[in-house]
């Protein structure tokens, strides 16, 4: 077997075991939640109670239930949401496309606004706009996305519309253009800020080398260089976190789908976990662990063709 399937298998082997402890982990913590996933129903009649524990095999012993919880997920079955009634898969078709969209979107809020004030900061280092983009950064940093969209909310909703009378952007909801800008930037906020970082570092480093100076000396437009010198080795530390950092931008909807009233996945996980609705919680959860496992898995496959020393680590370091 070659070095490369070598590499392959062994990322191969680490996701399913990872993806067992995520199982197994979520199970747990579900046994360990205080009441019953029958609580928010108000059922008052125990006979009831245990025909629903019956029927969700919640009266059987934890092994067993463990057993076939993984037997029906090795088979593709969530169960089914017991404040609804849908099935879980049902849930997750009709809603991870919108939490795909607005994780896509951010992602591409993050990349250009991150490259551009990353680059402009190097460039103005030690102005007032570098100093601008090191506040950004941190409050980037430091600041949560779902405060980040309540102060958009307020901004445009309530400051901006009383001088001008005019809603600029929807502050609710998900269906016009104009009503996805504010959730995708406020995702998005927090990595931008972390790719701005790293780019006004790359930028800098790059900025300091020797061949940088000799190509000023040689006469070379300022255009030039950082276009065709700079900017290419610069690019490559920050791409090397894209892979993660696309992963959880796309399974990090939680917090911002509530605070817009979004009817993505990540709404219906906050909805049920308000509800102790178990079938959904512990489904959303693998769902969104599962994804982010995959994204990881794909992103050391592609570095390990593009850079063979990813591949080569493994070995060195036997």
């Amino acid at each position: 077997m070659s070095l490369q399937m070598r590499y392959i298998a062994k990322r191969l082997i680490y996701a399913v075991l990872t993806v067992w402890v995520l199982i197994s982990i979520t199970f747990l913590l579900m046994q360990m939640l205080p009441g019953d996933p029958f609580s928010g129903l108000k059922v008052i009649n125990p006979e009831i109670k245990a025909s629903l524990a019956t029927k969700y095999g919640l009266d059987k012993p934890v092994l067993e239930q463990y057993g076939i919880y993984v037997n029906n997920l090795i088979h593709g079955d969530f169960g089914s949401s017991i404040v609804s009634g849908r099935q879980v898969t049902d849930i997750i078709a009709q809603a991870f496309p919108v939490s795909l969209e607005l994780g896509i979107r951010a992602l591409i809020f993050a990349i250009i606004l991150g490259f551009l004030s990353g680059i402009i900061a190097a460039l103005k280092h030690r102005t007032k706009w570098d100093t601008l983009m090191m506040i950004l950064v941190l409050l980037g940093v430091s600041v949560p996305s779902f405060i980040i969209g309540a102060l958009l909310q307020y901004f445009f909703g309530v400051v901006l519309f009383q001088f001008t009378g005019i809603h600029f952007f929807a502050i609710i909801g998900w269906g016009s253009e104009n009503s996805k800008i504010l959730p995708a930037f406020a995702l998005a906020f927090g990595s931008m800020a972390s790719i701005g970082r790293l780019m006004r570092s790359s930028m800098l480093d790059v900025l300091g080398q020797d061949y940088i100076r000799t190509a000023k000396v040689k006469g070379i437009k300022k255009k030039d260089i950082i276009l065709h010198h700079c900017l290419r080795n610069a690019l490559m530390p920050v791409i090397t976190v894209l892979g993660p950092m696309t992963a959880v931008l796309l399974t990090g909807t939680f917090a911002v789908e509530y605070v817009f009233s979004i009817s993505g996945l990540g709404k219906y996980f906050v909805d049920s976990v308000q509800a102790n609705d178990y079938p959904v919680i512990i489904g959303t959860t693998l769902f969104f662990g599962m994804f982010l496992v995959l994204c990881n898995l794909i992103v050391d496959i592609l570095n390990s063709c593009i850079d063979p020393r990813v591949r080569l680590g493994g070995e060195e370091n036997r």
